[in-house]
């Protein structure tokens, strides 16, 4: 499938590329992982300004979406400046509190009411937040996703326990294999809705976050191929650069067709929104961008050497989170085996 954004999305894209190349995404990444939040949490919301949030909320709730090719040309950028913070759980919540806020007959404590940090917003205030960037959501789902991202700057953490939607309280830390990326245990608070619908919701929003994390996965590879093809035409071996040797060359070709497989993917599944092969189309997709994301950073690292892994160099960065997403959101297994139920 040939996918051709139009002029609009091209220049949505493009935009958000000046954005963040002159934001100095590296510094930032730095910060957010030694727990410095507030550089992260500025870009958060010069990224909302933009319009990166508003695409996932619907017109009613103050967005301007939902708009799901515009949302994964939204997140390729973020991927590829390796941008820190739980956008794609964000994306996630807002799917699952829409999705609950048009089903009848599903109450939430507190007068159908969703506290946030101020103790005032009602779940239609609650996604004007999301849209015009002042709210931050992290989201677990468990069994599939147990951890919250990055709980510690959400302003609201959700938790599906089964049939029911609870309020979620972040505990203990985990590593990750990307230090930008915290995961915290949460156990389960109030319960803000129950029902048959709750799980529906989750399921709804688990296909939001996976398609926002394939495009993340699609940029990551393609600024790793970047890098690397830059690196490869500067170094020099045996008095010729490393990039006119046909292994290398090999390896680049190869790294580039996966990524080239797997874009079209990601966006097939944007257009599949709403209809009944999303799911599938989603999980299609997060195979296909986990492997080619992976396989650029193992290519990467093995074109830069030892180097393409030190902290200082910037690389490593997006060679990490390629492997920290490639099991986010569900791993290639996973996936697989909801293509092949969906087919069977």
């Amino acid at each position: 499938m040939k996918f051709l954004l139009d002029a609009e999305q091209r220049l949505f894209g493009d935009t958000l590329h000046k954005l963040l190349a002159e934001a100095g995404t590296p510094a930032v990444i730095r910060d957010w992982a030694a727990g410095t939040r507030e550089p992260g949490l500025a870009l958060w919301r010069s990224l909302a300004d933009a319009g990166v949030l508003a695409v996932a909320v619907p017109e009613s709730a103050g967005g301007a979406g939902p708009l799901p090719v515009e949302l994964v040309t939204a997140f390729h950028e973020l991927g590829r400046h390796a941008v820190p913070g739980p956008y794609a759980e964000t994306v996630a919540v807002a799917a699952l509190l829409d999705r609950l806020d048009l089903l009848d007959g599903l109450g939430a404590v507190a007068d159908d009411r969703l506290i946030g940090p101020a103790g005032e917003w009602s779940e239609g205030k609650w996604s004007e937040g999301v849209a015009e960037g002042r709210t931050v959501a992290s989201l677990a789902l468990p069994p599939a996703m147990p951890y919250a991202l990055d709980a510690d700057a959400a302003d609201i953490v959700l938790l599906v326990d089964g049939d029911e939607l609870r309020a979620g309280v972040p505990g203990e830390a985990r590593s990750s294999l990307d230090p930008a990326r915290r995961l915290f245990t949460v156990t389960g608070g109030d319960v803000l809705a129950s029902g048959p619908a709750v799980r529906a919701a989750a399921e709804a929003a688990y296909d939001m976050g996976a398609l926002a994390c394939a495009a993340q996965l699609v940029g990551v590879g393609r600024a790793l191929l970047d890098v690397s093809v830059a690196y490869a035409t500067t170094r020099r071996q045996f008095g010729r650069p490393i990039g006119e040797f046909q292994a290398i060359k090999h390896h680049l070709a190869n790294a580039l067709v996966g990524l080239e497989y797997a874009r079209p993917l990601v966006h097939g599944a944007a257009l599949a929104h709403g209809s009944p092969d999303f799911p599938r189309d989603v999980s299609a997709a997060k195979v296909a961008a986990s492997e080619a994301a992976y396989a650029v950073a193992k290519i990467a690292l093995q074109v830069h050497g030892a180097i393409g892994y030190t902290d200082e160099y910037d690389p490593s960065l997006w060679i990490r989170k390629a492997r920290a997403l490639r099991s986010a959101w569900g791993s290639p297994a996973a996936h697989r085996a909801r293509v092949i139920a969906a087919l069977t």
